[in-house]
């Protein structure tokens, strides 16, 4: 007769970490500043950045190649 006990004590807990889970979300989303966005002016553009990467790997790539048609 002990296991049914164990079982719904087990539903209680995990409902009720459920519950506290749930809650402290709402929290947590609630405390949130709408007013800290960074505006897309300030940030790097991300774009740009991977395009010179783009851009330097080609080119040692082709220095590469160079070099091994020049061997």
């Amino acid at each position: 007769m002990a296991l049914p006990s164990v079982w719904s004590a087990m539903r209680v807990a995990v409902l009720s970490l459920s519950v506290v889970g749930l809650l402290s979300v709402r929290l947590v989303e609630a405390g949130q500043d709408s007013g800290s966005v960074i505006p897309a002016e300030s940030r790097p553009c991300v774009d740009c950045h991977a395009f010179e990467f783009m851009q330097r790997a080609l080119q040692d790539l082709k220095k590469t190649a160079y070099n091994l048609d020049t061997r």
